[in-house]
């Protein structure tokens, strides 16, 4: 039986997007915010749900993350979600949600982890001074940027590169390596096994 994905988004929807084009279509795309990723799938003839932070206090101090985290994954259990993809999704969420998905939460993120965690990774790639960076897809555990790595690609740091050119370059390798590790993990699950399984699998970036 085919495994359904659900797709988390905040943004433009560039990875949905590049999602669809591999034939990964989800079962579902969800956002906490209006954003055009939410447009993308339903251009698409996928669902689009928007689970607003705004009814959960908003962005600030009153933001009820346990709250919106159980609703939220709630939600994707009610469509059957057996894998999720965090795809430029901007809400930290709660513990529970990822004991709801124990080891089916995939993120992508722009540094090769462990180098260069948390929101800045390219900034503070830059002002490392290194010589290359690139891109990790891994599952997401409740600890930030953390989990085991299932796939990363090298990118290298140009001569000149400001944050906003060398991110555009990750995000390029970003969209084709990530589909694939999705597709991977859906077929990992479907055959008995798990997402983390694909991290011994791995070669090295």
């Amino acid at each position: 039986m085919a495994v359904a994905l659900g797709v988390l988004v905040s943004g433009s929807g560039t990875i949905l997007e590049a999602f669809l084009a591999a034939g990964l279509v989800p079962r579902v795309v969800a956002s906490d915010r209006a954003c055009r990723g939410l447009e993308v799938a339903h251009a698409a003839g996928v669902e689009g749900l928007l689970v607003a932070r705004s009814a959960y206090g908003g962005f600030g101090e009153r933001f009820e993350r346990e709250r919106y985290s159980v609703d939220l994954a709630a939600a994707l259990s009610r469509r059957e979600v057996g894998l999720v993809a965090m795809a430029g999704f901007g809400t930290v969420l709660a513990p529970s949600f990822f004991e709801a998905f124990p080891g089916r939460v995939l993120n992508t993120h722009p540094s090769l982890l462990p180098a260069f965690k948390g929101w800045h990774a390219v900034a503070a790639t830059l002002a490392a001074g290194v010589a290359e960076t690139g891109c990790t897809v891994h599952v997401a555990t409740e600890a930030l940027d953390d989990g085991p790595i299932l796939a990363q690609r090298r990118v290298a740091v140009d001569a000149g590169d400001d944050e906003a050119r060398l991110h555009e370059r990750i995000k390029g390798v970003e969209r084709s390596l990530y589909p694939e590790v999705v597709a991977r993990a859906l077929a990992q699950i479907e055959a008995g096994g798990e997402p983390a399984d694909l991290a011994a699998q791995r070669e090295p970036a």
